[in-house]
């Protein structure tokens, strides 16, 4: 069993027992989270698609832990203009542990 969520502004596959990286939630490490915006779900070839979104179906996970990610280093320049900028950014993201999927 598989459904399509979206999580944070982004969409997920997810199945149950699997740990994904998503953009940071506003929870506490250990906290449940539960996540409404089911956009399918699929029970062994029974697929259920919703309008955008399923009725009473949701994914219930739970917090593991607040990482960053790599540094991207942005690095802008004009040739023969003297003209250069440097930035770096580092990605904040939350570890999650599906549970279940119900629906």
């Amino acid at each position: 069993m598989f459904a399509i969520v979206s999580i944070a502004g982004q969409q997920f596959k997810v199945e149950e027992g699997q740990q994904i990286f998503v953009h940071r939630l506003a929870a506490q490490e250990g906290d449940s989270v539960t996540f409404d915006a089911v956009h399918l779900i699929d029970r062994e070839g029974q697929v259920s698609i919703g309008t955008p979104n399923l009725n009473g179906a949701s994914v219930k996970a739970s917090v593991l832990t607040h990482v960053k990610g790599d540094k991207v280093i942005v690095f802008h320049k004009k040739r023969r203009k003297g003209y250069r900028k440097k930035n770096g950014h580092r990605q904040s993201f939350t570890k999650i542990k599906i549970e279940g999927i119900a629906g």
